[in-house]
């Protein structure tokens, strides 16, 4: 593993963490977090999907 992997690895646990404790600062249940990470998901999705017919 080479040092920039190391430290994408490192920020995305971090990332993790920090959204982690917004959920549970907010009280977000493991329900309603995996909808709206899917719906992100599709939000992205429907973007790229978009850019690519575009071109």
């Amino acid at each position: 593993m080479s040092e920039h992997q190391l430290v994408s690895v490192v920020s995305l646990i971090g990332f993790l963490i920090l959204i982690g404790a917004g959920f549970r600062t907010h009280s977000v249940g493991w329900k309603k977090g995996f909808f709206m990470a899917g719906a992100w998901a599709g939000i992205f999705a429907v973007v790229i999907l978009f850019i690519d017919a575009v071109r």
